[in-house]
């Protein structure tokens, strides 16, 4: 330790100073927005609906996945800052530059079905999530539309600016710790066999469910429009291209952004894994009923009297922790759905805009770009919540999460590709 009053050598105070150089928390928060806006994309329900699949069905093993995804996830959101940042253009517009036309419509209906897929999860999530705040009072149909206000709610607060919009989402993000950190702790899981799942790459015992499941967690956390979305929103930022040094310094703080945003994402991710791990793996059907039973909650129809091994998704997931650890749990539970739900709403627009005028160079209005897609997303759903259960919709959620697994490589390579071309990116493309 150095005595007081002693002057630093000249090693140590170079050092120091080169620390303050390269880093500043003022610089930091002037660029922080873009990363959280997009780390949504992460928490959507259809990112919930796999975490708590992946704890039922392999309790904590496939945690790694999930790590591993998220570290990809990283590494791939920093290239399509970059691309944004060096550039000055987004994904899609990058794409209308280099691609012929027929490969370009591809990519842009590949894309836009994407869109449409994360935008019913949210939908479906929602619906979900009022059902159950309202004790079964508003029907699964009621509340998927309910979420057409979504619409009108989120142009309103986009009048204010990006700023306050990225503040608003960041309180979002809030709640889904908040809940999601509750049911942790309440139901305190084994944190040695955590650890153990998060760093061992292994997975004793699992057959084809489990590397299912694997498949999952990876198609819901890397999703193709957000790579699109996070180019674009870099450009927010006021950055002076014909300088490097302004360049790279853009490039370290928005790498250093998403890296805090995602770190968090991927703790709520923990949470709810670890949560559904702790409290359902392994239980069978009447072992619930008995617990819901004694309890008092209702919907005791959803566990048949058998010793089969209990499954569960978002709606029965919030029953099951009512039942074992109070109704707090239920009503926590579902309010950091609704959160998931109602913050990823805006991600799927921004993405949707973006990508209609790059591909395109189609300049719609927020309010009709919103309004199609929504459209066509809540068409399908609302059928389905009309017509069959909850079962079928938490079905077609596990649908929708491969469907965005298939659709990965059509924003996948093109970001590599773009990235490599030291033509595009000059001294900044990737190396080898």
């Amino acid at each position: 330790m150095r005595e007081k009053g002693l002057r630093l050598p000249l090693s140590e105070s170079q050092s120091y100073y080169d620390l303050l150089m390269w880093f500043s928390f003022r610089k930091l928060w002037a660029f922080t927005g873009p990363g959280f806006l997009m780390s949504i994309a992460y928490l959507d329900p259809g990112n919930i609906e796999s975490d708590l699949q992946s704890g039922a069905k392999a309790g904590f093993k496939l945690l790694w996945v999930l790590l591993g995804a998220t570290i990809i996830g990283l590494l791939l959101q920093r290239l399509a800052a970059r691309l944004g940042v060096v550039t000055g253009m987004h994904l899609a517009e990058v794409c209308n530059r280099q691609y012929p036309t027929v490969p370009r419509i591809v990519l842009w209906l590949m894309v836009e079905l994407a869109i449409i897929g994360s935008d019913m999860q949210e939908v479906i999530g929602c619906a979900i999530a009022f059902n159950l705040l309202s004790s079964g009072r508003i029907p699964l149909w009621g509340g998927v539309l309910i979420t057409i206000i979504d619409t009108f709610v989120f142009l309103f607060l986009d009048k204010y600016g990006l700023r306050k919009l990225e503040a608003f989402f960041g309180v979002l993000i809030t709640i889904m710790a908040i809940t999601f950190g509750y049911e942790y702790v309440t139901v305190r899981p084994d944190q040695g066999e955590l650890l153990k799942g998060m760093f061992m790459p292994y997975c004793e015992g699992c057959g084809p469910v489990q590397l299912e499941q694997a498949v999952g967690i990876v198609g819901a956390v890397i999703m193709p429009h957000n790579i699109y979305l996070h180019s674009a929103l870099v450009k927010s930022r006021q950055i002076d291209r014909s300088s490097k040094k302004e360049l790279k310094e853009a490039n370290k703080y928005f790498f250093i952004e998403s890296t805090i945003a995602l770190f968090l994402s991927f703790l709520i991710n923990v949470f709810v894994v670890a949560v559904f791990a702790e409290a359902v793996y392994g239980r069978t059907n009447i072992e619930v009923h008995d617990i819901c039973n004694a309890t008092g909650i209702l919907h005791l129809d959803l566990f048949p009297l058998n010793n089969e091994t209990l499954q569960v998704d978002i709606y029965k997931g919030g029953v099951v922790l009512g039942c074992i650890f109070g109704p707090a749990a239920l009503y926590i539970w579902a309010v950091g759905i609704l959160a998931a739900g109602q913050s990823s709403t805006m991600t799927g627009t921004y993405s949707g805009q973006f990508v209609m005028e790059g591909f395109l160079n189609l300049r719609w209005s927020r309010f009709s770009r919103v309004l199609l897609t929504r459209s066509i997303a809540i068409t399908p759903t609302l059928l389905v919540a009309i017509f069959q259960d909850v079962t079928h919709l938490t079905g077609m959620n596990d649908f929708l999460n491969v469907l965005q697994s298939m659709q990965l490589p059509f924003a996948l390579i093109p970001i590599l590709t773009f990235t490599s071309l030291s033509s595009l990116m000059s001294e900044f493309a990737n190396g080898l």
